[in-house]
């Protein structure tokens, strides 16, 4: 029973892994990654339990979840890079070690996941908050906002983080 859809996803695979893996790649111009992001197609499609005989577009399906993919990776590599600046500009002895830099980098992909969707006024707010421990006066000052502004962004972004933290 649980064969037939693993066959079928099979067959789905063969039929469209080398479209898909040229389509990326003109995109990505980076074979690495297009192999990477072909897999992580096919597998956002495992994990859905999509019948495959249910798409009726095959190719629209896999490039629009093939862009998703892509979009994210490019906003990681973005938050890592701006992430790395900063730190660049710190003396050595406060630099935290590579394990941390792992850890945080980890940490500020979760909260921008978290945040994806929100305004980007309402996201800088949650940042200067938790990130430089800035105060709500500060924060309205620093953005142009009421405090009364921040703090109902400030809910809005937790409200946000503490939904994504209940969904899969």
């Amino acid at each position: 029973m649980h064969s037939l859809p693993t066959s079928k996803l099979g067959f789905f695979f063969s039929d469209h892994h080398r479209w898909l893996l040229h389509h990326i790649q003109q995109r990505l111009r980076n074979h690495a990654d297009a192999e990477d992001t072909v897999g992580d197609t096919f597998y956002q499609m495992l994990v859905a339990r999509v019948d495959p005989d249910s798409i009726e577009q095959p190719r629209a399906y896999l490039s629009t979840i093939a862009r998703r993919l892509i979009y994210d990776r490019h906003r990681r590599r973005k938050l890592e890079l701006t992430y790395l600046e900063r730190l660049s500009t710190l003396p050595e002895a406060l630099a935290p070690s590579p394990e941390e830099q792992l850890q945080l980098i980890q940490a500020l992909v979760a909260i921008d996941r978290a945040l994806d969707g929100l305004p980007v006024v309402v996201k800088a707010t949650f940042l200067y908050s938790q990130l430089d421990g800035l105060s709500y006066v500060a924060i309205s000052h620093k953005l142009g906002l009421s405090e009364r502004t921040v703090s109902r962004y400030m809910k809005q972004a937790l409200r946000q983080c503490y939904l994504s933290e209940l969904s899969p």
